[in-house]
């Protein structure tokens, strides 16, 4: 229509869909439990990853006991993203595991809503800085077990008591390299979150 004006128009059009929120998550646990593999296979988009080979050098730096196939090690981070629904997006950050690169989690952790601890059962000790690093922040965080070779030998209620976990930290069996184990995890996060919200 001649003479009209635009900008007076376009506000009468029906509201445009709202962006969706976006949630910082991290994904955190010792050295080799498998936090970038768990970003790289429920990531929609291809992941960051600042992975370097291991080399003789850290040798005598890095815990290689129970993980001697291990070939490369994050030195940053890696990073990811997934869509849970139109109205929610998770920017995953995965934390470097070994101990010299801890100094990083505290940048990491600015702005982070929650995390997910990664364990393996074979070396549960690896994780229990990560426990102590979010509940010290009062970080809400859910644990999942990565079955390495698909393998669950013990049950969640056992792995809970072995960590000394409060009953209300939910605890899940997972297999890092499946993007629905994955996305199951990260719903079960998003659930912790909804509901810490509600206890404070």
């Amino acid at each position: 229509m001649a003479g009209s004006d635009p900008a007076a128009h376009a506000t009468s059009a029906p509201d445009a869909p709202s962006a969706p929120d976006a949630v910082k998550i991290l994904i955190a646990g010792g050295f080799g439990v498998g936090k970038t593999t768990m970003v790289g296979a429920v990531s929609e988009i291809v992941p960051l990853r600042t992975e370097e080979p291991l080399t003789s050098a850290g040798l005598n730096v890095d815990d290689l006991d129970g993980i001697e196939e291990k070939r490369a090690t994050t030195v940053a981070l890696d990073f990811g993203r997934i869509t849970l629904s139109p109205e929610l997006v998770l920017y995953l950050f995965g934390t470097p595991g070994q101990q010299r690169f801890w100094f990083m989690w505290n940048d990491l952790a600015i702005g982070a809503l929650g995390a997910v601890v990664l364990i393996d059962v074979r070396r549960p000790e690896s994780s229990f800085a990560a426990i102590d690093f979010f509940e010290r922040r009062g970080i809400p965080f859910v644990v999942g077990v990565n079955g390495f070779h698909g393998q669950h030998p013990y049950t969640p209620e056992e792995i809970r008591d072995a960590l000394a976990l409060p009953a209300r930290t939910p605890v899940l069996l997972c297999d890092a390299r499946e993007r629905g184990s994955c996305r199951d995890v990260l719903i079960t996060l998003i659930d912790e979150l909804i509901a810490s919200s509600s206890r404070n």
